[in-house]
């Protein structure tokens, strides 16, 4: 049985939609614990309801990034993580932490990398003029947004979109893709290699939203 910590910040919706489909799929895995880095994180509150032991190591008590990845780590690590899961988690990780969790830590992001990184993307599709754009499951490294891909989503951008509008149509396929990156991961599906992410028996790693 595979032990899942996850990170948020702030409502949870992707924590939520894993929570779920880890129960109802019957997972192989237990999600022990939902950490956040702000106390008054709404997501911390649906976890408490369904159960799930909780922690809050606030940045903002912590002097340097340093000294809250340090904290971050030994609150994380007490829960004996076999996989870390950023879900909305709006801190920027040292290679320290990234070390330390290396090869067992995903992140879901709202663009499809490599375009994008960063903050702000459905604002940089659109003035881009984008046709298409999603979300990207990966492995996280030291460099930000550029870690292997698990599995991705596309999503059309249509006419008259605003930011929220796509942001809301991209929110949807990460409830989607996130829970079925990380059932593959916890039943030991996916290879990685040379800097790729196959799974094994060849479902697609893709999603049309």
């Amino acid at each position: 049985m595979k032990r899942i910590v996850i990170l948020i910040s702030g409502r949870g919706s992707n924590m939520e939609a894993l929570v779920r489909a880890c129960a109802a799929q019957a997972w192989p895995a237990r999600i022990e614990a939902v950490l956040s880095n702000r106390p008054d994180a709404p997501g911390l509150a649906f976890a408490s309801r369904v159960g799930i032991a909780t922690a809050v190591v606030d940045h903002r008590a912590h002097g340097s990034r340093e000294a809250f990845d340090a904290a971050l780590e030994q609150a994380v690590q007490a829960f004996r993580p076999d996989l870390v899961v950023l879900a909305g988690f709006m801190r920027v990780l040292g290679p320290a932490f990234v070390a330390r969790f290396a090869g067992r830590l995903l992140n879901v992001h709202p663009s499809l990398l490599p375009a994008f990184p960063g903050l702000h993307t459905h604002r940089r599709a659109l003035e881009a003029g984008c046709h298409v754009t999603g979300a990207t499951v990966h492995l996280v490294t030291a460099e930000l947004d550029c870690g292997p891909i698990v599995i991705q989503s596309a999503v059309p951008v249509r006419p008259g979109d605003d930011e929220q509008a796509l942001a809301q149509r991209v929110l949807a396929t990460e409830h989607v893709i996130y829970p079925l990156a990380v059932r593959w991961f916890v039943e030991g599906a996916l290879d990685v290699s040379g800097g790729r992410v196959r799974h094994r028996a060849g479902e697609p790693q893709w999603y049309f939203g």
